[in-house]
């Protein structure tokens, strides 16, 4: 393994984080509706969780899936059926205001909901295969595979504490709290839809 395979892997990495999706809005409101801590304590969830899945994709889970459908299919539906749960606690809370003057939820709590959207998506361990298969070369040592997955959580969670200190100043949380109903409402479809998706896609 060479440092460009690395560079390599860490391009798609911050590619895949910028897209849309469960875990950049979970991201954008926990930073908005908690503040930066809660915001930064549900990206080091988001980002255990998706090293995680490397660290599974490296172990072979993929082939697992391959072998064994049923398995993967039941994974899918649980995590479809969480997302679709997450969606309808923020809809339902959607109109509700946030107590500023009230302590946030607990940090722990923050993390843990980071860690399970991310293990909502079994398709994450088939995206993380598919990557390394392409970047690595077949052959690597366990010390390389032990970097590859340190590299991948400290990516992670840099870029997500960053994205939690970007919308983490007070235009940015004020902006959220006015159109609160509204982002809420449309992040929650948002992923709702996602769920769906991973409910119905083969």
């Amino acid at each position: 393994m060479e440092l460009t395979h690395l560079i390599a892997f860490n391009l798609t990495l911050l590619a895949a984080l910028a897209s849309p999706g469960p875990a950049m809005l979970l991201s954008i409101r926990a930073t908005l509706s908690g503040g930066r801590a809660h915001g930064v304590a549900t990206g080091l969830g988001l980002g255990s969780m998706a090293a995680i899945w490397t660290l599974t994709a490296l172990l072979g889970l993929d082939v697992i899936f391959k072998l064994f459908p049923w398995a993967y299919l039941a994974m899918k539906i649980t995590g479809a059926a969480y997302l679709l749960w997450v969606a309808y606690g923020m809809w339902h809370s959607a109109a509700s205001p946030i107590d500023t003057q009230s302590s946030p939820a607990p940090r722990r709590r923050a993390f843990r909901t980071g860690l399970m959207v991310n293990l909502a998506n079994p398709k994450s361990v088939l995206f993380a295969a598919s990557v390394l298969v392409v970047i690595f070369p077949p052959d690597m040592t366990l010390t390389n595979k032990a970097l590859i997955i340190a590299n991948h959580l400290a990516v992670e969670w840099i870029a997500y504490s960053l994205f939690a200190l970007a919308l983490s100043t007070k235009p940015a949380r004020d902006g959220y709290l006015r159109l609160k109903p509204i982002l809420d409402r449309t992040a929650a479809a948002i992923l709702g839809m996602l769920g769906l998706r991973l409910l119905t896609d083969r």
